[in-house]
């Protein structure tokens, strides 16, 4: 079983198969969050919402009050990565032990006015001169903590900033437009194949920047363990989202610039676009 879900300015467009159709006003992302059986509740509600044509317009980001987290460090080259920036700062070897501990690296992202929609602009902190997206899956959470949905994630991240201390992390991560999610929730009653792959394209004045590739098999932790982790001492009665991490790190001389475009695909789910403001 499986459905699409996006969010539009008249309503939730549920998609399967070739139908589309607009759910009830009543309706909202909130009730599929807080729902014990989120699969079987789109089903339901499928079944008695109106037919629609395909929409064109792009949609909305797929949030109502859910909260976004984000886990660090669970791929090799993110865990690579971070010991190199931060190696001036002695922090190195903090990443690398966090890779390889029983508890992983959970943090707090965004809130839902400070996540930006697809085609609309993610920004750069003013105070950084070293910036880039973190492409990442992401996954739907209801309100017990179970998978139920994926969408795509960027975890904007200021990398001179971390580098410069690990406790300076809220600040790299954490502000207004730094995170986007869409285009749309994949709603299923199964897991994403390992081999799904992760895509990602910066486009600079028409030309690709930089492009690069993983897939989630590459992931270091299982997803249900993060989902578990996340929800020790923490309620989310409408449900969260959790980004799962990044395998896809531009070279240390690359920063994102206004005006950039960044393109982050996961079949089927399909391609978030967000220029950088």
């Amino acid at each position: 079983m499986e459905f699409f879900v996006s969010r539009h300015p008249d309503g939730l467009v549920i998609e399967q198969g070739g139908s589309v159709r607009l759910a009830p006003a009543d309706w909202s992302l909130d009730h599929l969050f807080a729902s014990d059986a989120p699969a079987q509740r789109v089903a339901e509600v499928f079944a008695r919402s109106r037919d629609i044509p395909p929409r064109t317009a792009t949609p909305l980001a797929p949030v109502g009050q859910q909260e976004i987290w984000a886990a660090g460090v669970t791929y090799l080259r993110s865990r690579t990565a971070r010991m190199e920036e931060s190696k001036d700062a002695g922090g190195g070897s903090f990443y690398d032990k966090v890779y390889h501990a029983a508890r992983p690296e959970l943090f707090f992202k965004a809130t839902p006015p400070r996540v930006a929609a697809p085609g609309t602009p993610v920004r750069i902190r003013g105070d950084s001169r070293w910036n880039v997206p973190e492409p990442e899956l992401t996954l739907a959470l209801n309100h017990r903590g179970a998978i139920f949905g994926y969408t795509i994630g960027n975890d904007m991240s200021s990398r001179d900033i971390e580098g410069e201390n690990p406790l300076y992390l809220p600040q790299a991560k954490v502000y207004d437009r730094s995170a986007a999610l869409g285009p749309r929730l994949l709603v299923r009653d199964t897991p994403l194949p390992a081999t799904t792959e992760i895509a990602l394209e910066i486009r600079r004045s028409g030309a690709t920047a930089f492009a690069g590739r993983t897939a989630i098999s590459q992931i270091k932790r299982r997803f249900d363990e993060l989902a578990e982790y996340l929800f020790r001492d923490n309620a989310f009665p409408n449900g969260c989202y959790l980004m799962t991490g990044t395998g896809i790190v531009p070279p240390d001389a690359f920063t994102l610039q206004p005006g950039d475009e960044v393109r982050i695909t996961i079949e089927p789910i399909g391609t978030l676009i967000n220029p950088v403001g």
